[in-house]
């Protein structure tokens, strides 16, 4: 996998004129729950969206096409009043395994909190540490934050530019009206998001980030049980997060993310490394407690 190399020697080196991009973002755009709209504004809102995260550059990397992040974004209206709209944005991010056709759900997560307002041929535009509208913000925020979690699984704390630049969005719609930027919107906003990643009080969750998917899944291919092995070996590291704060936001998007995944590693796998996965995830993950279960009784 070309991204690798690309991480561990180009990461912070400028590159000048770039004209690759980091994404190939699919927009789709859900209005079973709305009537009376123009279908118009939705397909130029569509392609609005697709065009901004896919061709805006948001490093100094350099990525190959075959290199660049496969993510989705489903956008289901609930409300469209005029050019104001509302809904939830539902964000996938892949991360492809090395040496196989396999694709990790690196994230998996539902943004309750989207508002913004657009009118036909609005331009998108986007300048670092200002607020231009809602939904540049958001748009920006986490492709920061999709490029940050991509690079943490290639290099321990490689995400952390990254995440600043996603935290200067935050900072810059601290006056807006619209929710989810606030520390105080809730427990679950793109301010936890963002500071969670950055606090070093929660650093093993980017641990387990490098250690699950650089010396598990990756080498999965070539020695599968290595690489449950190491995969087994990062779980503790979750458990640390666990201890100091159970319910942690960005420990329950990880976990939502990958747990399936980590039910089909350990299915083949013998019952002493089936017990040691249950009884973590069990504990971390209490709600999903019989999935985890179930993979003992499974070969």
């Amino acid at each position: 996998m070309k991204r690798l190399i690309l991480v561990l020697s180009a990461l912070f080196i400028l590159v000048q004129s770039i004209t690759a991009q980091e994404f190939n973002c699919k927009v789709q755009i859900n209005t079973q729950q709305v009537q009376g709209f123009d279908q118009s504004v939705i397909t130029n809102l569509q392609q609005a969206i697709t065009e901004f995260i896919n061709n805006q550059k948001w490093s100094s990397v350099t990525f190959q096409p075959e290199e660049k992040l496969q993510a989705t974004l489903l956008f289901t209206v609930s409300s469209i009043s005029n050019d104001q709209f509302a809904g939830t944005f539902h964000w996938v991010l892949e991360r492809p395994v090395y040496e196989s056709s396999y694709n990790s759900p690196l994230l998996n997560m539902v943004d309750k909190n989207i508002q913004f307002r657009y009118f036909p041929s609005q331009s998108l535009n986007f300048t670092q540490g200002t607020f231009s509208d809602n939904l540049t913000s958001l748009l920006a925020f986490y492709s920061y934050m999709m490029l940050g979690l991509e690079f943490d699984t290639f290099k321990i704390n490689a995400g952390t530019p990254f995440y600043q630049q996603a935290m200067s969005v935050v900072q810059a719609a601290q006056n807006t009206s619209e929710p989810g930027w606030k520390m105080m919107d809730g427990e679950k906003n793109r301010y936890q998001f963002v500071e969670q990643l950055l606090n070093n009080a929660y650093e093993p969750l980017r641990v387990f980030l490098y250690q699950y998917y650089r010396q598990g899944l990756d080498v999965m291919y070539q020695n599968p049980e290595n690489g449950r092995k190491a995969i087994l070996n990062a779980l503790p590291q979750l458990q640390k997060v666990f201890d100091k704060r159970p319910g942690l936001y960005d420990l329950q998007i990880i976990v939502d993310a990958l747990r399936n995944e980590i039910i089909k590693v350990f299915t083949p796998a013998s019952m002493d490394e089936k017990n040691t996965m249950v009884k973590i995830m069990t504990q971390i993950d209490p709600g999903n407690g019989n999935k985890y279960s179930d993979a003992l009784l499974k070969n």
